[in-house]
């Protein structure tokens, strides 16, 4: 976007634009929000795409990527929870029923997340690792899918 003078966000005399959108605390929470499922979500599918080539290079490889993975994932899955408290009370509509059921099952899929992830982590068992890393990862994509719902109403 240009401005009026056809410089980049400024208005002829070097000064900054009145176009350009202002910082506020909804935007900050929401970048939060944003950054936290980035590295939740995102960090997941890496994962999970990382452990074939971890695996050939050391059976032990996979575990010790996902040790250190854990320190970032749960301070962002913190932070997911929290700034998602934000959200809602920022946000909620009034009486609006399919809102609070969209709302209702975006919670319980990110507890099945979390949950998986915590039974996840401390499974020992091959089986137990495929099956609680897949209703992590689902839980995490489908709590996604449902905030941009929420999001777009």
């Amino acid at each position: 976007m240009t401005g009026p003078a056809g410089g980049l966000g400024a208005d002829g005399a070097g000064r900054p634009s009145s176009d350009v959108l202002s910082v506020s605390l909804d935007t900050v929470r929401l970048f939060l929000h944003i950054l936290a499922a980035t590295v939740w979500v995102g960090g997941q599918i890496t994962l999970a795409g990382l452990v074939p080539g971890l695996r050939a290079l050391s059976p032990d490889a996979p575990r010790a990527a996902a040790r250190r993975f854990n320190r970032i994932a749960w301070p962002a899955f913190a932070v997911l929870v929290l700034t998602g408290m934000w959200n809602v009370a920022a946000a909620r509509p009034g009486d609006n029923l399919p809102w609070d059921v969209t709302l209702a099952v975006k919670l319980v899929v990110v507890a099945v997340s979390g949950i998986a992830a915590l039974l996840h982590s401390h499974s020992r068992s091959t089986a137990g690792l495929a099956v609680f890393g897949a209703l992590s990862a689902a839980g995490a994509l489908g709590a996604v899918f449902l905030g941009v719902m929420l999001a777009g109403s």
